[in-house]
């Protein structure tokens, strides 16, 4: 059960982050924010968590409760 939801998790990051990078390209930005230097802003570090937080929450629920 532990490698499922480690599989479920990791693509649901990826996935997360690609989402955000199709928002950026269709709005043609570089950057997110700029409160970050060099790093794209605040969104670019947990575009990843806001989508794989919820699966792992739900994953968990599912597969250990």
């Amino acid at each position: 059960n532990l490698v499922i939801l480690g599989i479920i998790t990791s693509l649901a990051a990826i996935i997360g982050d690609l989402i955000e990078s199709v928002f950026k390209r269709s709005c043609e930005v570089k950057d997110s924010g700029n409160l970050i230097p060099g790093r794209g802003g605040v969104l670019d570090s947990i575009d990843s968590i806001l989508i794989a937080a919820p699966i792992f929450y739900i994953g968990y629920n599912f597969l250990f409760l």
